[in-house]
């Protein structure tokens, strides 16, 4: 690897921390805006997303896509609808954490990528490996044992992880970059959120202007809340492998879980332990079949891509043999891919 390379994977390796550290250290933020509630915290996120994102914008110069994607009617519905799923997954989320639920909260981002293989053989009738249908019955098992502990189904986390396995769904088919994603998302947010706040001013029931220039200065950062891990995500995924990523997506529910426990010492008895124990398990066997996959993935290309000497030198002889005979022009040239 060159210099240049190593330098390269370092930023992209250092932007995935960045990103997934900021996503998963966010759950002490959103105290900090109370007395704000829940929707009203959403609706600014929603409208302040679109100034940050549009100024990232103009800063790059990347306007091109936005005429495309409204000459698209079917492309712009499902943009729609990932906006539609988002705001429900900020919403739970936003909620989740300044209620006292950080723990569930993160378990539905360590679940979500079980959630993510059931959609996908559900819906896109994907085939599983033995190792995969494994860690899916021992998450289903982990959320039987986790609906014992609470006494309900930890309903918190499966709307995080279902709403977000929704979004990723979504988003793989419209196609298009984080930050011209988020744009278009917000952009179809933004109305309706600013309509409520709107409203809720009319109502004299917004904090944004009652709870001093602080508190307004924390709403309006929400959007920088949003966006900043967002473009770190961007600079990360064109750096670092897939699978670097796959790892690193763990650090943000570790950072939460730890955080629920730790500051916000939410309780943790013993029936939840092991219901986050099974989970853990189920995302190790993932993980650990992941890796293996990739890596036997990566010795075929190699194999596939090394031509045996004894073949080049054979093929050397036979062309030299045969030089006076082979008509010369284009369609004499030899196609030498294996």
């Amino acid at each position: 690897m060159s210099g240049k390379s190593r330098g390269e994977s370092r930023i992209g390796l250092l932007n995935g921390f960045a990103a997934y550290g900021m996503w998963g250290l966010v759950p002490l933020f959103w105290p900090l805006l109370k007395p704000a509630g829940s929707v009203e915290i959403l609706a600014h996120r929603m409208v302040w997303s679109l100034a940050f994102v549009a100024v990232a914008l103009l800063f790059v110069r990347r306007w091109g896509w936005a005429g495309e994607l409204l000459r698209q009617p079917r492309r712009l519905g499902l943009v729609t609808v990932a906006a539609a799923v988002i705001t429900v997954n900020w919403g739970v989320y936003i909620w989740a954490v300044n209620n006292g639920q950080v723990v569930e909260a993160s378990l539905g981002y360590f679940i979500n990528p079980l959630v993510t293989i059931a959609m996908g053989v559900l819906l896109l009738k994907e085939r599983l490996r033995p190792v995969q249908w494994v860690a899916v019955g021992v998450g289903f098992a982990a959320v039987v044992v986790l609906t014992v502990g609470y006494g309900r189904p930890p309903w918190v986390s499966l709307v995080l992880a279902l709403s977000f396995a929704t979004y990723g769904l979504v988003k793989k088919k419209v196609n298009l970059s984080g930050l011209e994603s988020l744009t278009a998302e917000t952009a179809i947010q933004f109305l309706p959120a600013l309509a409520y706040l709107l409203w809720l001013s009319g109502r004299g029931e917004s904090t944004f202007h009652t709870e001093g220039i602080g508190h307004a200065a924390l709403l309006a950062a929400t959007g920088l809340v949003t966006a900043l891990p967002l473009v770190c995500f961007g600079a990360a995924a064109i750096r670092v492998p897939l699978t670097t990523l796959g790892l690193l997506q763990y650090l943000a529910p570790v950072f939460q879980f730890v955080l629920g426990v730790l500051y916000f010492r939410e309780a943790m008895p013993p029936e939840r332990w092991a219901g986050f124990a099974l989970v853990w398990l189920a995302l190790t066997l993932l993980t650990w079949d992941a890796l293996r996959t990739a890596r036997r993935a990566a010795r075929r290309l190699r194999s596939e891509r090394r031509v045996p000497a004894t073949t080049i030198a054979t093929g050397t002889v036979s062309a030299a043999r045969n030089a006076d005979s082979v008509p010369s022009g284009p369609e004499s040239v030899v196609d030498a891919r294996p």
